[in-house]
């Protein structure tokens, strides 16, 4: 056997483990399950698979997206954030009431929403950081205290009839496709690359498995956790300014909910509950996937309820079989 041969036998064994692996990862199940509903559905209804409905699917899954991008890195960690939808909803109410009541320009209104959200999400990480309460305590208790300041400051009180430039963002296209899932898709792509290829995300990572080991590395633990929870409320801002411009108005209520779809995503893309694993690839999927079920559903006449059963069980799925898939990568 020559010496090209022998290297050929060599690396050829590399390749089919690495296809294997890839064949067997959570995303790859996710999208096959995503391929085979997106296959079922169109079949009921053939209002389903069109580019109008599709580009639409895009349109009401942005702000949920932008909660979840973050909400991946967050969950790497092994923290949670509960807090999400009310920051998007304190963020609409500071849209608006910047806006109408205090008089600002709509443009410096919108720049207060955005801080308003990342200062929300600094709060967040500065309790759990420094007084070490549970990311699960700490946000359940913001939740309810970002929503009663929303209440509070709207009073029960709607803003409308923004400028129409305003209305840019959350209703028109460009090229045909909704200027709101240009964002969505900019800011996936470039919170992939930071978890999968920089430092700060194998930081995460390391967060998630072992937080006390990373510690002991020089990892700064405590900065990263900071700067993953603004974050996270700064994206819940910007989703909060996105809806206002979609639907037109501000209301205390919006967000509702938010943080459970987010979360649904997210570890229905693969990402552990428990940290040190995870990706935004799988948590788009994921996303995809939640959404594409619930208007194909919807329009097959399926009841709300009935869906809510759906999704679960597509959950439960997913996460059994990634539990599989993490007990071969072990070698459990």
């Amino acid at each position: 056997m020559t010496a090209h041969e022998t290297s050929q036998t060599r690396i050829a064994p590399a390749w089919t483990q690495q296809l294997r692996a890839l064949l067997r990862s959570q995303e790859s199940v996710l999208l096959f399950i995503t391929v085979i509903a997106v296959l079922i559905l169109s079949t009921q209804t053939d209002k389903f698979l069109t580019v109008r409905n599709l580009l639409n699917q895009g349109r009401l899954m942005t702000e949920i997206g932008l909660i979840a991008l973050p909400m991946t890195y967050i969950i790497v960690t092994g923290g949670i954030d509960l807090s999400v939808g009310s920051i998007a909803g304190l963020s609409a109410i500071m849209l608006g009431y910047g806006w109408y009541n205090l008089g600002l320009p709509l443009e410096l209104a919108i720049v207060l929403a955005l801080v308003i959200g990342a200062i929300a999400g600094f709060a967040n990480g500065l309790f759990i950081i420094l007084f070490r309460v549970p990311p699960l305590i700490m946000t359940l208790a913001t939740l309810a205290f970002y929503r009663g300041l929303a209440e509070g400051i709207a009073q029960a009180r709607s803003v409308r009839d923004y400028p129409e430039w305003f209305y840019a963002l959350g209703q028109r296209e460009t090229l045909g496709i909704p200027n709101q899932l240009y964002f969505l898709v900019i800011a996936a792509i470039i919170t992939a690359i930071i978890l999968s290829r920089t430092t700060f995300g194998r930081s995460l990572y390391a967060i998630g498995n072992n937080e006390l080991a990373a510690r002991f590395s020089g990892i700064p633990v405590r900065r990263n956790k900071l700067i993953i929870y603004t974050l996270s409320g700064f994206m819940s801002g910007f989703a909060g300014y996105v809806l206002v411009s979609r639907v037109s108005t501000t209301r205390s209520d919006m967000g509702s909910g938010w943080e459970l779809d987010a979360i649904a995503a997210v570890v229905l893309g693969g990402t552990s509950i428990f940290g040190g694993s995870g990706s935004i690839v799988g948590t788009m999927i994921g996303l995809v996937l939640i959404q594409l079920l619930k208007n194909g559903l919807a329009l097959t006449g399926v009841t709300g309820d009935a869906t809510i059963v759906v999704i679960g069980s597509v959950l439960i799925l997913s996460t059994l079989i990634n539990s599989v898939i993490q007990r071969r990568v072990e070698g459990l």
